[in-house]
Parts: C-alpha cells; structure tokens; sequence
C-alpha cells in the first residue's frame, strides 16, 4: 500500500486496498446490498414518473375516483422511496466506518511501527500527519463512497430515464430556409447539452476550489496545533508570561486561515452563482421546450408534467458534475494530502550504515555527521559488553545525543559498521532508551509506569516497588488513578519514573541521555546505586556532564575535541 522511495501513488493505488483485504467479502457483500437499493430507488423514480402522467391528467378530467386512488399509490410509493432511502444510508455508513477503520488501523500500523513519525517530525517532511490519519482517511472513505455509488446510481438513471424522454418528446419540426427539419428525441438532446455545458461552465468558474480547499486543510490545522501547544505547555509559558505573544503568534496563525477562507468564499460565490443560475433555469427549460407540441395537441397536459420530470431525471444526472463539484474539490484534495502523506512513510531512512545484531554495542569506522554533512566528533570504533557501565561525555552540543540516536536507528546521518543487541524477551526490553525528556502518556498510572509494555505484563505489586525504589513511594498506591501524568508530575519526577521503568522492564542493555539532569545529587546517587543494584549485568551507557557519576562507571567515552574511549578508575559503589 505504501510505495518505495521517489515511486508516485495513485488515487487508484490508495483506495483498492481494502477491496482486496481480509475484510474484502464483507465489503464486496455490503457495496452490493448499497448499489442494488439505489437501484431500487431508481424503479421508484421511474413509477412516480409513470404516476405524474395519470395524475394530472385525472385532475385535467377532474376524474375524482382516479384522483383518490392516485393519492393512496403515491403514498405507498413514498414510503417505500423513504425505506431505501434510509437503508441505503444506513448500510453505506456502515461500509464508509469499516472502510475508515481498516484505513486507520493500516496507517496507524505504518506510521508507528516503522518509525515514519518521528521521522517526519525529525525532518519536516508532512505537516500535521495526525490530521492526515484523523480526517482525511475519514474524508477520503466518506467522499469516495458518495461520488462512486451516485454516479452509478446518476448513470442508472440516465439509462432508464433516457429512453422514456426519447419516445415521450417525438421529434420537434420546423424550417431552415424552407427546408423542412427534424429532431428526433429533441429533449433528450436539449437535456444533455443543457447538463455538459452546464457542467463545463461550472468548472472553469470554480476549478480553484480544489487548491485552496488544500490549503485550507493545512492552515485549519497549522492554527491547531499552536493552540494544543499552548494548552501542553501552559507552566512554562506562564511562568515567562508568554501569553501576550502566543496571542500574537495565534492571531497570525488565524490570519492565514482568515485570508484563505476569503478565496474559498470568492470561489464558492461564483461555484454558488453558476449552479444557482442552472438550477432555476432548469425548472422553466423543460417546459418551455415541450410548450410546442403541447399546444399542437400531440400530447396531455399529463404527458406534458411526465415529461418534465423525466427531462428533471436526464438532465440531472448529465448535471451530476456538477452536483458533485464541491465534494469532488474536496476529494481530490484529500487524495492528494495522502498520496503525499503515504509516499513519505514509504520512504524510510537511507543511512550508510552496516547494521548486524549481536550481543553487545560495537562501532568499527564510525562516522557521524549533522543534516548539513558536517562531520562530528565521536569515536570511531568502541565495544560495549554485558555489565560494563560506560561515560559519554563532551561539551554541549558537541554531538553526544546524536550519537545515542545513531545508536538507536533515529539518525541516518552516519556510515560505518555497528552492531546492536537485538531479539525478543517475554518480559521487558533487550535495549532500552532513556530520553532526558520523558515521555509521559495520558491514562493510568500503572500505565505510565509499564510504558512501553502492557499494563498486564507486570503486576501491581512489581509496579509499587519500583515506584518506591526510585523515591516515587506517594504514588504507589495510586496505580490506578487516571490523570495528566504529563503535567502532574514535576521534571524531577518524570526522571525518577524513567528509572522505575527501567528497573520494571530489566534491560540488557540501558542508556541514558542526561537522565538525571533534574535531580539532585543525593537522589541521583541512590538511583545510581539501585539501579547497579538490582541490574548488576546490564551494560549502562550514561550522556551525562556531571563529575558525580563517574564512580558508577567503568569506562568513559569523549565525543567532541580529544574523541575516544578509555577505562576508569572505579571508586566502590556507595562511599
């Protein structure tokens, strides 16, 4: 579904999926049940048609009793419309949910799994992906479904409708020059050329809807995710008073969506006007084409109302272009975010790295560089093994973080050898990271307590322990109460978590990127000595600049001027 690099999508390459998915016989089942009631309100249409003739002509007789009983059959005919009306919209929701179902799960799988969301992030290459994943899967499902099933149900009708305007309207006679001409069907002409023309008017007035339908998409969400930020960020933006400029930095993000939206109305005005102009001429067209014959006496005035409404039918589906012209603009929009949206998931990171999997971390002929090609200054080969604690130090910026993200497969600005620990445990990680921001989720404590785990691979009591071993004892009776973690807990205590996790989770191999930057000195050496306690086997690899860590280390790796690895002289833990 998801193609590889520089290869372009298709609409065609993004909706045929889940036609041929494990879901597709029920799919295939309910699209048949959806199109054969459309069908069925097609032969509907085509009785009421039958049912205008009758009717007017026994209100031009004044037939009372055939007046009655015409009454009593389009009562039952109206209720019958309403029933397959109603079930055809029940059962296409029902089709247009399982459709956005699967669609969210496939790209839920994709964005997440292989990591796209962090590169598009790490990148700049999708705006807003959980927009893409949120409404345009659900647009793309509900639009695609409509236009597809309308425009058979439009080519049902004009098939059917066609030829009983042909036979009604006979042919229209008249001179050129003394010539005599006729036009056989002459409607039927009149009502197609009468929809194309239409529908080729609208296009050139309002083709540009489709852009800046796109563009609203995008500053619509822009202008979002400015004020979520603000709602995530609320104390730190109180405590600089920064509500002045969000304010300022909202008002300019709204201005965009307040100058797009003027060109939406621009075009919509025109879209509006046209479709406006067609629709009213519409109802006085037929009428005024048949008048001719009517008044010649070649048919009834029942004929005549007949033969309006089948003129409504064919030039209405010849109009469905034009009908549908605001919901195609906005299909097609949607189709192009995610052509765009699924092209870069299929891209993945193109690093110069040979990759293997052993059991511990070596590099031989690393090289590590920023986005720009610079090159930075880490080690070029080092072996990490089980048990052994290593030191990265170096000054600020000098690449450090990087070099844990290389580590971990988040940087592809690298080439050399490396070999990772890998494979699968029951329980817990074989390589586990600890960012210096940490991620909290929203939900139970116990869950943010196992995360990334399930809450059912550890039990309450593990949980407690950990939450007390690492000085986060208020919590552990509360496993169970759902709140903003993220904002609840205090930087000292997101770090004191991600220690927990650790010592939860009993990785192989653990590292830390400035874990314990927040914390003070006593607590940071009482998670040190627990954690080298209670995972005496584990391979830890600290980022840190304080000198106090030293003592729980064995080795030291500088990145930055003077690069390299060197062992160290272990104080005993605990003095």
């Amino acid at each position: 579904m998801f193609p590889a690099h520089g290869q372009k999508v298709s609409a065609w390459r993004l909706i045929k999926p889940y036609w041929v998915s494990e879901d597709r016989h029920k799919a295939r089942g309910l699209l048949a049940l959806v199109l054969a009631l459309n069908l069925a309100i097609v032969y509907v249409n085509l009785r009421v048609n039958t049912w205008y003739a009758t009717f007017y002509d026994a209100l031009d007789k004044r037939d009372l009793p055939a007046f009655t009983h015409l009454v009593l059959v389009f009562t039952l005919l109206a209720f019958i419309f309403i029933a397959l009306s109603t079930a055809q919209i029940y059962f296409r929701q029902m089709l247009e949910f399982r459709w956005r179902q699967w669609l969210t799960d496939v790209y839920l799988r994709q964005w997440l799994v292989s990591r796209s969301y962090y590169r598009m992030e790490r990148d700049h290459i999708v705006d807003n992906p959980d927009q893409r994943i949120a409404e345009d899967l659900r647009s793309m499902a509900s639009n695609t479904l409509a236009l597809s099933i309308d425009l058979i149900s439009t080519i049902a009708t004009f098939c059917v409708f066609v030829s009983l305007l042909w036979m009604l309207s006979g042919a229209l006679g008249f001179a050129v020059f003394g010539h005599p001409v006729q036009i056989p069907g002459y409607m039927v002409w009149a009502a197609v050329i009468y929809g194309i023309l239409g529908s080729f008017a609208v296009h050139k007035i309002a083709r540009r809807l489709v852009d800046v339908g796109y563009r609203q998409q995008k500053v619509e969400a822009d202008f979002r995710v400015l004020l979520v930020r603000v709602r995530e960020n609320a104390e730190q933006i109180a405590f600089y008073d920064g509500g002045p400029e969000e304010g300022r930095r909202a008002r300019a993000a709204f201005g965009a969506v307040r100058n797009n939206w003027r060109e939406i109305m621009r075009y919509t005005k025109r879209l509006v006007f046209a479709s406006s102009i067609y629709g009213q001429v519409a109802i006085i067209f037929p009428l005024v084409a048949a008048a001719p014959r009517y008044f010649a006496g070649a048919f009834t005035l029942g004929v005549l109302m007949q033969l309006n409404n089948a003129f409504g039918q064919v030039s209405g589906a010849c109009s469905w272009f034009i009908n549908s012209y605001a919901t195609l603009a906005d299909w097609r929009a949607t189709i192009n975010r995610l052509r765009e949206f699924s092209t870069r998931m299929g891209e993945g990171d193109h690093d110069r790295l040979a990759r293997e999997q052993r059991d511990e971390v070596a590099a031989r002929d690393l090289q590590v560089f920023r986005p720009d090609g610079q090159p930075l200054a880490v080690p070029a080969a080092f072996r990490v093994r089980p048990g052994e604690r290593w030191l990265v130090r170096g000054p600020s910026g000098a690449g450090k973080s990087t070099l844990l993200r290389t580590l971990a497969g988040l940087w592809p600005h690298a080439s050399g050898a490396l070999a990772m620990p890998a494979g699968e445990r029951a329980h817990g990680r074989v390589a586990l990271f600890l960012p210096q921001s940490t991620y909290v989720p929203d939900g139970t404590l116990k869950q943010v307590v196992c995360y990334p785990e399930a809450t059912d691979a550890y039990s309450d009591q593990a949980c407690a322990e950990a939450l007390r071993l690492c000085r986060l004892e208020s919590y552990a009776d509360q496993l169970y109460v759902t709140d903003a973690w993220s904002r609840r807990l205090s930087p000292g205590e997101k770090q004191r978590l991600s220690f927990a996790r650790a010592l939860l989770l009993k990785p192989d191999f653990l590292f830390m990127d400035e874990s314990t930057s927040s914390l003070d000195a006593d607590t940071e050496r009482h998670l040190y000595e627990t954690l080298l306690q209670r995972l005496p086997d584990a391979a830890v690899i600290s980022v840190a600049h304080r000198d106090t860590l030293t003592r729980f280390h064995t080795h030291e790796m500088r990145v930055g001027p003077q690069a390299g690895v060197q062992p160290l002289a272990l104080a005993p833990v605990g003095t």
